[in-house]
């Protein structure tokens, strides 16, 4: 039986849980962002934000080839402006450079709804009423967890000692789960938090 949850694709599902290990490149090398490997050190994920795309608020999440498999876009307009949450929405893209929307992330404007959770929506909807995904924990401090709306934990986040202290950290993947989607959520957060993808 194939427990697979895919987002963005279902070969980006493991049959086992995977670490990722996540380097923040600076802003002013190739614009900011940061590469993803696996543990014996191969380019699995490359995370380009607005200093390369020019755009605020655009991410681009790219395999290992260097094609892009989705595009994260940070939600405008009055209505947006007016909420007390800010909107991210993720698209996948095939070969042909068509974009389908597969997730929405909202998360609480800082001011104004803090201790809020940040809650992922995955299109088409599925079997959880009001949010898919939820995230807890502090990302600014390298220890967040990714739950399901059954609560199981989906990814977790964390520090490696004594190496390049914030600037590399790890999130192990539970098998069965998209790391592409994962990943796309880690540069959210980045972003979110003014890291390295935020002009």
């Amino acid at each position: 039986m194939n427990k697979s949850i895919p987002v963005v694709s279902k070969i980006f599902c493991s049959g086992t849980p995977t670490m990722l290990m996540i380097r923040r490149r600076p802003i002013v090398v190739n614009g900011g962002g940061f590469v993803v490997t696996d543990l014996s050190h191969n380019i699995v994920f490359v995370v380009d934000g607005c200093g390369i795309l020019g755009s605020k608020g655009e991410l681009m999440v790219k395999d290992g080839e260097g094609e892009p498999i989705l595009s994260i876009s940070k939600k405008g307009g009055i209505v947006q402006a007016l909420s007390t949450r800010n909107k991210w929405n993720g698209y996948s893209m095939d070969y042909q450079g068509k974009n389908t929307l597969v997730f929405s992330l909202t998360d609480p404007k800082s001011c104004t709804a803090q201790g809020a959770p940040i809650r992922i929506h995955i299109e088409p909807k599925r079997n959880c009423k009001n949010w898919d995904f939820e995230i807890g924990g502090s990302f600014a401090d390298r220890d967040c967890t990714i739950v399901d709306c059954t609560r199981k934990i989906v990814a977790q986040m964390g520090m490696k000692e004594l190496i390049g202290g914030k600037d590399f950290y790890h999130v192990e993947v539970q098998s069965g789960y998209d790391q592409a989607f994962i990943i796309g959520v880690m540069a959210i957060l980045d972003n979110i938090h003014g890291e390295s993808t935020r002009c």
